[in-house]
């Protein structure tokens, strides 16, 4: 009997807006049916409804909502930077992730072996018009700097005038455009994702 897929994968969504429909989450939701449907064990993490501190270390103090997701990535087989595009960057919450995973690159350098190391990342990117390239080179570069290998063919970016700021456009048309323009872009992903996350 062939053994039962085990991976698990935690998106991190970096989505500004703690209530309503958010693009982002949509996508990311989008993907995660993907994933599912490959076996992959997956959880999204909303970052605006956690309070995450601002700092560079693992653990701000009292109150601090970080320590309990840096768990749940360090658990994870697969880690999906997930963000919307502001002003060609990524959204300040996703540059508060980075921020927070600054202490891993400190204990690398420090001599210890990353504790992301063997983690495989990917990318999901939404917006209207600026340019996503950028925002993956970046989050790509990080990852590379923590020890995530972010393979081939591993990123999602949606620009469309449907995720323009104010725009009413429903969940249902904005998953029916992904399902017709990206399902095969989604694929693709999924498959790099576990090309590279499944034991050699």
């Amino acid at each position: 009997m062939k053994k039962a897929n085990k991976l698990s994968a935690v998106v991190l969504l970096a989505t500004l807006k703690k209530t309503g429909q958010s693009n982002t989450a949509v996508l990311s939701e989008f993907l995660v049916e993907k994933m599912a449907a490959k076996g992959i064990a997956c959880e999204i993490v909303k970052l605006v409804e956690h309070k995450v501190l601002a700092g560079t270390y693992h653990d701000m103090g009292k109150g601090d909502g970080w320590p309990a997701i840096l768990k749940k990535i360090e658990k994870a087989t697969i880690v999906i930077f997930a963000t919307p595009i502001w002003w060609s960057s990524h959204s300040s919450e996703m540059q508060r992730v980075i921020e927070r995973l600054d202490e891993v690159h400190d204990e690398i350098l420090a001599g210890k072996t990353s504790r992301l190391e063997g983690k495989v990342g990917g990318i999901v990117i939404t917006g209207d018009s600026d340019g996503a390239q950028q925002i993956i080179g970046t989050i790509a570069n990080f990852c590379n700097a923590i020890g995530i290998v972010v393979p081939p063919y591993a990123s999602l970016s949606v620009l469309a005038e449907e995720q323009a700021k104010g725009k009413k456009t429903s969940r249902a048309k904005l998953l029916q455009k992904y399902e017709k323009e990206y399902s095969k872009t989604a694929d693709s992903m999924v498959e790099s994702l576990l090309k590279f996350a499944s034991p050699k």
